[in-house]
Order: C-alpha cells, then sequence, then structure tokens
C-alpha cells in the first residue's frame, strides 16, 4: 500500500514538494574553549586545538553543513567563532548567519521554545551552541537515548512535518569528531 501512495504522489509532483518542505535541524556544539583567560563565560575563547578542530570537522562534512537556508549562532564568544570559522571553511556566505541571544542557554525548554518558532520559509536550519540544551534537543526531537554532544560535533534531525512548531520523532544523524577525523 505504501509504495502505491508513494506512486500516486510522485505522479502527481505532490512528493517532490512535500520532500522539499520537510524540515531539516542541524545541531553544531561549539569548538573546544579555553578557561585560561579571566573572562566571563560568555567571552570565553576557542582554544587552538578547538580552531584546528571545527576546520576539519567542516570540510568533512561539507555535505551536512553547506545546505543550510539559515545559521543562527549563540552570541557567545566560542560559538560565534565555531560558526564564523565553518562558514569560512565551507566557502558560505557569512549573510547566511544571524546572532541569536535566545542561543545562549543550557536549558532544553528555551531551546525548544526558539527551534518551534523558526519561520516555515526555512526549511534547513544550522544553530551553533551549547550543552546541556542541545544534547537534550538532540533525544528530545529524535526520541534517541543519546548522552553527550561533544565539542565541535552535530546533529542532523530530519523531520516528516513541514512545520517548525509541529517538528518532533526525527531521524537522527550524529557527526562526533572521533568517527570524523579517523
Amino acid at each position: 500500500m505504501t509504495e502505491y501512495c508513494v506512486l500516486w504522489l510522485k505522479t502527481r509532483g505532490i512528493l517532490k514538494d512535500y520532500l522539499h518542505r520537510m524540515k531539516k535541524l542541524i545541531l553544531l556544539r561549539h569548538a573546544k574553549s579555553s578557561w585560561d583567560f579571566n573572562v566571563s563565560d560568555k567571552d570565553r575563547p576557542l582554544t587552538e586545538r578547538g580552531i584546528d578542530r571545527i576546520k576539519m570537522i567542516s570540510i568533512r562534512s561539507s555535505n551536512i553543513l553547506s545546505g543550510a537556508d539559515l545559521i543562527f549562532s549563540s552570541p557567545a564568544n566560542r560559538a560565534l567563532h565555531t560558526a564564523c570559522i565553518m562558514i569560512n571553511s565551507l566557502g558560505l556566505s557569512f549573510d547566511k548567519i544571524v546572532l541569536k541571544k535566545e542561543l545562549y542557554t543550557f536549558e532544553l525548554s528555551k531551546l525548544l521554545d526558539f527551534i518551534f518558532n523558526f519561520s516555515d520559509d526555512y526549511n534547513s536550519v544550522i544553530c551553533v551552541g551549547h550543552n546541556p540544551a542541545f544534547t537534550e534537543a538532540i533525544s528530545h526531537l529524535s526520541k534517541a537515548h543519546f548522552f553527550h554532544l561533544p565539542t565541535s560535533a552535530w546533529a542532523q534531525i530530519i523531520f516528516p512535518q513541514t512545520k517548525w512548531k509541529n517538528i518532533s520523532d526525527g531521524k537522527l544523524k550524529l557527526g562526533m569528531p572521533k568517527e570524523i577525523l579517523k
């Protein structure tokens, strides 16, 4: 029965339109940051190792990270720097990046409120931000039992829904540095 429905949708051009409108969220945790400076949490810089790692992760994950309609970043120095390195490494336009203070959060409920209010004009969005909110969002939005998103790692979640306010039960794909950089 499912094959028949897919065939019927294809013949009417409906499937292509539906697939184009499905929502894709990529949560990219900021690269490794330094605790060596006497600065506020928001102002902590990336370490040299963090900078090198996010460059390599970006290049090796270009098939995942290059197609976003929009890139939201926390205004924290470590997250913004991560987003800028990713954009530069992939040769993307800096016009795609938008700073959002709402992403400087460690709470799941605040992160979900932010995501659920994305404009439906955007089908593929990257958020660069922080744990534990990102790890908890991955588990919540994909129903996977996921325990920790390390620095410079990404999680791609593809949803069958076409409206951000309705997303749930997404299909999860992880990009873990230890696997990507083998």
